[in-house]
């Protein structure tokens, strides 16, 4: 396995290595069972305030836990006004998932 191969893997690993992280990108998989919001979450992804609410955490923790899955590639972020919105980024997922089944 390459060097940048084995990097990214270690990059997904580590973000994926706490479970609420974990659990997150597994809500993400059904944005319709999230609260109603403004514009469908289907579309824009789900508000922040939908993801800390479900994990019952503060604001500041959900941003973070966010951010490091967004640094790993498994999610995007679009902005709305001043709320965040995230999707999972189910190309990026589907590469990791190969690149896991090469490599192990």
């Amino acid at each position: 396995m390459e060097s940048a191969d084995t990097d990214r893997l270690v990059t997904v690993f580590k973000a994926l290595g706490h479970p609420t992280r974990l659990a997150i990108l597994g809500w993400l998989k059904d944005p319709g069972s999230f609260p109603p919001q403004d514009r469908p979450a289907e579309e824009v992804g789900v508000c922040l305030k939908h993801i800390q609410a479900r994990a019952q955490v503060s604001q500041s923790t959900a941003s973070q836990f966010m951010a490091t899955l967004q640094r790993a590639d498994l999610v995007t972020c679009t902005r709305i006004g001043q709320w965040s919105h995230y999707q999972r980024d189910e190309d990026e997922i589907a590469r990791v998932s190969a690149l896991i089944g090469t490599s192990l």
